[in-house]
């Protein structure tokens, strides 16, 4: 568990995505379905992820049509076919310090609860979850606002199981630091995230 420092830093930062309830109880066990999707986003991630624009891909997939890798926060990631990630294009390399690393732009740019509580909703059943109680996921950006996630494209979002902050939120924090001090680039951080985030905070010295 992160203490009340951490999570306020995490906050402030614009890290952590929106969350509509707090986590009250441990996953239920096999909360996912059985078959887990393939993981990893291939040659990087500029050409992984779709064009965004704000409602792309807003028509809703079968239920049970994905599967995280887990219900374990520690561990979990998205369904690569349904969850690649999306970019912001108006944050770049260029104007990072423009952009997200000026306090308060995520917080500028991040949906309203209206829109993330109704996909978050959506995309529980799509996942398939079988605990379909709301406040056990948070609506998670998985490549995060900080980073230069999509805020709006549903393939950037994704109904992760546990509360906010979370270990992700933390290894997010990490990248964002480094992006900003100049330690690592944009698209390296948005790749390590996509590929793995459990092992992107590695990509920092």
């Amino acid at each position: 568990m992160l203490h009340v420092h951490t999570a306020q830093t995490l906050a402030a930062c614009g890290v952590a995505a929106l969350v509509t309830a707090s986590w009250a109880a441990p996953a239920r066990p096999a909360s996912a379905a059985p078959h887990a999707a393939p993981h990893g986003v291939p040659h990087g991630v500029p050409h992984a992820v779709p064009h965004v624009g704000g409602r792309a891909g807003t028509s809703a997939l079968p239920p049970g049509s994905c599967h995280a890798s887990s219900v374990d926060p520690a561990t979990t990631r998205p369904d690569a076919r349904c969850t690649p990630g999306a970019l912001n294009p108006d944050v770049t390399q260029a104007n990072i310090h423009r952009t997200v690393c000026v306090a308060g732009y995520t917080k500028r740019i991040r949906p309203p609860a209206s829109y993330t509580g109704a996909l978050k909703r959506r995309q529980i059943a799509e996942y398939g979850y079988r605990d379909t109680n709301p406040s056990s996921y948070e609506e998670d950006h998985f490549i995060p606002l900080s980073l230069g996630g999509a805020p709006r494209d549903p393939k950037n979002l994704w109904p992760e199981p546990g509360a906010s902050p979370n270990p992700k939120d933390t290894v997010e924090f990490k990248l964002y630091k480094a992006l900003c001090a100049g330690q690592v680039t944009l698209a390296a951080a948005q790749h390590a995230i996509t590929k793995d985030w459990t092992t992107a905070g590695s990509l920092v010295p």
